[in-house]
């Protein structure tokens, strides 16, 4: 489960994206600071870095693109790949479709 102090940061870092601020370690802490909730000083830093580079707003857009992502294990390195993958065109996969058989074409029925 999420501490307070990360689900602050996370909801912080969504409100700059949103309001199309960029996204640093005193905007972060700015907004905590104006609701009078206490954060330790070191996570809008870890947010920042873990942040950097990454398209925040692409990366919630393509939540649902069908892109496959494994199991988030380590928090910000998960969040780099995803955010590489959803980088990444999409690529369809053309599967050619084998041509059905039927009974008639095994030489046996189920009646004969």
């Amino acid at each position: 489960m999420a501490s307070k102090a990360e689900l602050v940061c996370v909801y912080s870092a969504l409100i700059l994206v949103d309001d199309d601020v960029t996204v640093t370690g005193e905007n972060i802490s700015t907004i905590p600071k104006a609701a009078a909730v206490d954060v330790e000083p070191y996570w809008p830093g870890l947010f920042t870095k873990a942040l950097e580079g990454v398209n925040v707003r692409d990366l919630i857009t393509n939540i649902g693109s069908g892109v496959g992502a494994a199991p988030a294990v380590g928090g910000a390195p998960a969040a780099a790949s995803a955010a590489s993958l959803a980088a990444e065109p999409d690529k369809e996969v053309k599967k050619e479709e084998e041509p059905e058989e039927s009974d008639d074409d095994m030489g046996f029925g189920l009646f004969d």
